[in-house]
């Protein structure tokens, strides 16, 4: 196993040298010679997978009797006609969302290079699933579609240097899964992202507007899209003494706070991150807080009104809640200082949305807001965090998915150095965010729907609605007679009602 892997990364890299050299346009002969290197690897690889192939075939022989399981991975499962009636709703209504604010579709390869995902979803990028070698280039399975679009935009910025768009698609996470609750291995994500420099705050308004406007459309109830700053973040941890080199991976612990108790993300931060419990406590105090415009002028009383990067994040913020007041939604909004998104590529606002039934029993999704926001540092109680139960060989199954909730919705925020990273690698600069003299960084800012989680919303309210039965055909009109016969007749008027657009069933045999 060790020789294959071996020779599979021996062939990634003759590949990227082979490829240098054609770039450069180097000699001929030192083309020839990694080619042929590279065309002898190739042929031990062949003969190490033949070796591996018939191995696997004499074991499948010896379990030629067993019965077949019929069953699919872990994390996956079928759709019926009437499940997917409603998930056809959802991205149909989708779509005509993202269309009325001037959204363009765009599509992107179910894989990518393994080199474009890397280090770009903090502690999440364990999640990622990773593909066999196929011919010397490493790829994995996308993990989301942001990080896709910006190496379409690293790509193509000079065609697009602004657009709207939109891409509807399935990604896929080596998560545990809570199938019941919508959280899966492989599953849809709805994306829309602005791309392009604007005034400030201008494209990050809109877009929350537009997922304002969906999960509106979407019917699924009461919904509060909380929202924060990654400046702001920055700007407690600066404020309370966290080491620089830290920072993200105290982040990650704070995000946990809508599934966890102060208590068990405090653990995490001293016991697992080896921060000092006087920093932690000092950073409680801040992400215990929450409510709406009225707690921006309270963060700066603060001593965070003394931090760059807070001042800054505060600013953008109350010019975010200006603009939202004026497209009539910044009553969905709650400033949450717990919010930090685990994902690395973020850089400004960040944003979730929630609904009653996004919780597990016992959260409060949006607890009442005290006047003072020192009262606030009271962190609502929390429903126990559910644990994977295990088989008798210690090995995780599924998790008690009635103790858990649908989590957030929808999520998204800015990323303004995500495409100006691709660029800067491709041409060979290694500062994060620089510009590239071809393409240049362009400033970003989206949402991501996810489909699943908005599915097993909308399946148990139509459940309710329909007594117990999901409709997987919609007609407009149905054909039949009285007794036997009149087949041509009804197959002429089906034809008629056809052709008039009009959805018909009809009786045996059709």
């Amino acid at each position: 196993m060790s020789e294959l892997a071996d020779l599979t990364a021996a062939i990634a890299t003759s590949s990227e040298a082979l490829r240098t050299l054609q770039t450069q346009k180097a000699d001929a002969a030192a083309i020839a010679e990694e080619k042929k290197k590279l065309g002898e690897m190739k042929k031990q690889l062949a003969a190490l997978n033949g070796a591996a192939a018939g191995a696997k075939d004499k074991e499948k022989d010896k379990k030629a009797g067993a019965r077949l399981q019929l069953k699919t991975p872990k994390g996956t499962r079928d759709w019926s006609p009437q499940e997917m009636s409603i998930r056809e709703h959802i991205f149909n209504t989708l779509t005509t969302v993202f269309k009325q604010h001037g959204g363009s579709t765009i599509d992107t390869p179910v894989f990518e290079l393994r080199e474009i995902l890397a280090g770009k979803y903090g502690e999440d990028s364990k999640l990622i699933y990773d593909l066999q070698d196929q011919g010397g280039e490493i790829c994995s399975l996308r993990y989301d579609l942001t990080v896709p679009f910006a190496r379409f935009l690293a790509m193509n910025g000079t065609a697009y240097p602004s657009i709207k768009r939109y891409h509807i698609a399935k990604v896929y996470r080596r998560d545990q899964p809570a199938m019941t609750k919508g959280r899966m291995r492989e599953f849809y994500q709805c994306d829309f992202d602005i791309a392009g420099t604007f005034d400030p705050m201008v494209p990050d308004a809109e877009v929350i507007v537009v997922l304002c406007e969906a999960l509106t459309a979407l019917e699924i109830g009461e919904f509060t899209v909380k929202i924060n700053h990654r400046k702001i973040l920055d700007g407690i941890f600066e404020v309370c003494g966290v080491p620089v080199e830290k920072i993200r991976t105290i982040s990650s612990a704070v995000d946990k706070l809508d599934k966890s108790p102060w208590s068990e993300v405090r653990r995490e931060m001293t016991e697992e991150k080896g921060l000092d419990g006087e920093v932690a406590d000092q950073i409680g105090e801040y992400v215990k807080l929450k409510g709406g415009s009225e707690l921006i002028a309270k963060l700066r009383e603060t001593k965070l009104s003394e931090n760059a990067s807070a001042k800054a994040g505060l600013d953008d913020i109350e010019l975010l809640f200006k603009y939202l007041e004026v497209f009539g939604v910044a009553k969905k909004m709650s400033l949450d200082m717990s919010l930090a998104r685990g994902l690395d590529y973020y850089t400004g606002v960040i944003y979730e949305a929630v609904c009653e039934a996004s919780a597990p029993p016992g959260f409060a999704v949006n607890p009442p807001v005290a006047a003072d926001a020192a009262d606030t540092a009271t962190h609502p109680p929390k429903a126990k965090k559910p644990k994977p139960s295990k088989d008798k060989e210690g090995v995780e199954t599924e998790i008690d998915e009635t103790q858990i909730g649908v989590g957030s919705i929808a999520a998204g925020g800015r990323y303004d150095e995500l495409v100006g990273m691709f660029a800067s690698a491709a041409s060979g600069e290694s500062s994060k965010g620089k510009k590239s003299s071809a393409t240049g960084g362009i400033p970003c800012v989206g949402v991501s729907v996810g489909v699943e989680r908005v599915f097993s919303i909308l399946r148990e309210k139509m459940m309710k609605e329909e007594g117990g039965k999901l409709r997987g055909k919609e007609t407009q009109a149905y054909v039949m007679s009285v007794g036997d016969g009149l087949l041509v007749e009804r197959m002429g008027i089906v034809k008629q009602l056809w052709d008039a657009g009009i959805k018909v069933r009809a009786s045996s045999p059709y």
